[in-house]
C-alpha cells in the first residue's frame, strides 16, 4: 500500500510541476524557435520531423536536454537546443503538451 501511495505521490508531483510551467512562455519560445519543422501547433510540416502536440512533458523534456547535452544527436535540433534554459525546456513541454490531439482509427 505504501508503495502505491508512493508512486501516486511522484505522479502527482511530477504532473504539478509542469502545469506549474508557463505554457504561454513556451508557446511564444516555439513559435520562434520550432514552428518552422514542427508546425505552429505542434503537428510537422516537414516529413522527416515529428509531431509534437499532446507528447509527454517528461518525454520532450528528456528529449531536449539530451539534444542540448550532446547524448542525442541531429544537425539542427542539437544547434536549437544547446542554448535552452531548463525553465525554457519546460515551458516548451508545457506548450506542446497542453495541446490536444485526438486519434480516429481507420
Amino acid at each position: 500500500m505504501k508503495k502505491i501511495a508512493f508512486v501516486l505521490l511522484m505522479g502527482l508531483a511530477q504532473w504539478s510541476a509542469v502545469h506549474a510551467q508557463d505554457a504561454v512562455a513556451g508557446r511564444t519560445k516555439a513559435d520562434s524557435a520550432c514552428a518552422l519543422c514542427h508546425g505552429p501547433t505542434g503537428i510537422a510540416t516537414m516529413p522527416s520531423a515529428p509531431n509534437l502536440a499532446g507528447q509527454a512533458p517528461i518525454y520532450l523534456s528528456e528529449q531536449l536536454k539530451n539534444y542540448r547535452g550532446g547524448k542525442r544527436q541531429h544537425e539542427v535540433m542539437s544547434v536549437i537546443a544547446k542554448p535552452l534554459t531548463d525553465a525554457e525546456i519546460a515551458n516548451l513541454a508545457a506548450w506542446y503538451s497542453s495541446i490536444k490531439v485526438t486519434v480516429e482509427a481507420p
